[in-house]
């Protein structure tokens, strides 16, 4: 019989599961936990961030300079002729933690799927978690999700896990 790994997962927490046969309870197999996700702002960043950034970022939190334009030595930037002032990444530092956890995780289903653990993958995580897994995700992994939820179960007793689940794929269809 095929085995199903099933994977819940934030930005802060993933936990997998194994399901070989539907009638015996879940097996937690590993419960992964991003450190990065948990540090408060000021332990995290060592520089202050500048009114431009992250302005690529989902929070947008960054915004064009107001009053006077900051020179330096570069270039005007874009059609618009303001000048280039500050470094304005495309992340914040929470986002790039969270990046990188993703990215954790995938490795981590690549090895144990390359070493036959696992044949099937049902997953299910917090809303921008799940888009931060789908772009960080391994290509030959992808074929093998079988379901896919946007709802975050990581803190679901592996008793009920399974319950939830079943809910939700009834919701959906």
């Amino acid at each position: 019989m095929p085995t199903t790994w099933i994977i819940t997962a934030n930005a802060g927490r993933a936990r997998f599961f194994s399901e070989n046969d539907p009638a015996e309870p879940l097996q937690e197999l590993q419960d992964m936990v991003n450190n990065g996700a948990r540090l408060r702002t000021q332990e995290s960043e060592t520089d202050r961030l500048g009114p431009r950034a992250a302005g690529k970022s989902s929070h947008s939190i960054g915004s064009a300079q107001s009053g006077a334009a900051v020179h330096n030595n570069a270039p005007s930037g874009g059609a618009s002729g303001a000048p280039t002032s500050m470094y304005e990444p495309n992340q914040t530092p929470a986002e790039h933690e969270t990046e990188l956890f993703a990215k954790d995780i995938s490795k981590f289903l690549m090895k144990s799927h390359q070493e036959g653990l696992f044949d099937h993958i049902v997953l299910s995580a917090s809303p921008q978690f799940l888009g931060s897994l789908r772009a960080n995700f391994d290509p030959h992994l992808k074929p093998l999700i079988k379901t896919e939820f946007n709802k975050d179960y990581t803190h679901v007793a592996p008793h009920q896990l399974r319950d939830q689940l079943q809910a939700q794929q009834a919701k959906s269809e």
